[in-house]
């Protein structure tokens, strides 16, 4: 997804009372544009119609017969999470709105299929088991016209919204780098190693079989500029939170990137979420 910039100083968002979902929250609103949690099987479905065209169309991830078949970026960790959207109401207010989406699972849904998703990547022991309540991040995108500043903000105060609802004390999830090439992303590998890498008892590890060391130039040769322009948006937002990466990428040729597990303690989030979000709230927080 490339679009980028810093948290919103002051979200704001405003709409009618929350959809009748356990983990709903009310809308939250820029412009023409609305965040809120899928309602509907219909939305889920366009939610994966949009991953399909973003990851297989646009950026080259390789289908198998029935992904093509169905166009549909699916599997069945849909089924147990919660699903952002981003609504531009100009096209309406149901599947046909949909232009971003980023998929979040907490430990109750996780539980359904016995594992999270990170899980085929990476040993995530340390983070599943963490005191409290976790939620995996994954399979965000938004459509081209869309990728702007004000889409990234809007979907990070949804995730605020969620860490407020649900009390998440820890996120985390596989970011992606685009491309499988090894030495071009060298100095990206090796700047997150060497100034994010996770503390060990939040650190995951990429399994045996898929792991690939960071470390692969001296970090005193990495033009710092360079890189910080090349990381994808959404690792840039994780680490203005605060955020760690884990021992080890893992190259993904299905979807032709280049992963790394990123943590974030959600202490970290700014305060001003927190207090918006108790206000709105009225301090009734859902378990």
């Amino acid at each position: 997804m490339s679009v980028d910039g810093p948290l919103p100083d002051d979200p704001a968002p405003i709409g009618g009372p929350p959809p009748p979902l356990p983990g709903a929250f009310e809308e939250l609103r820029a412009g023409n544009l609305g965040l809120r949690l899928a309602e509907s099987a219909a939305e889920v479905d366009a939610a994966q119609a949009l991953r399909f065209r973003v990851f297989y169309e646009e950026m080259g991830a390789r289908a198998d017969a029935a992904t093509t078949a169905a166009r549909r970026d699916a599997d069945e960790f849909d089924a147990v999470a919660d699903h952002l959207l981003v609504l531009d109401h100009d096209l309406g207010n149901g599947p046909e709105a949909v232009v971003g989406t980023y998929r979040l699972i907490r430990r109750p849904g996780a539980a359904k299929l016995g594992r999270f998703y990170s899980e085929g990547e990476y040993d995530i022991a340390m983070l599943a088991g963490f005191p409290g309540e976790v939620m995996e991040l994954g399979r965000s995108c938004v459509a081209a016209p869309y990728r702007t500043r004000g889409t990234l903000q809007l979907l990070w105060r949804g995730i605020a919204a969620m860490v407020f609802r649900h009390r998440i004390t820890l996120m985390f999830g596989c970011a992606s780098l685009p491309g499988t090439d090894l030495d071009a992303l060298a100095p990206q590998l090796a700047y997150l190693h060497a100034n994010h890498l996770a503390p060990p008892a939040l650190r995951p590890r990429a399994l045996p079989d898929r792991y690939v060391a960071m470390d692969r130039v001296p970090v005193a040769s990495v033009d710092m500029k360079a890189v910080l322009a090349a990381l994808p948006p959404l690792v840039k937002g994780y680490l203005r939170l605060g955020g760690f990466v884990g021992d080890g990428a893992v190259i993904d040729h299905q979807f032709n990137t280049t992963d790394v597990c990123v943590v974030v303690k959600t202490d970290l989030v700014t305060e001003k979420y927190y207090r918006h979000y108790e206000r709105t709230a009225g301090g009734a927080r859902e378990e």
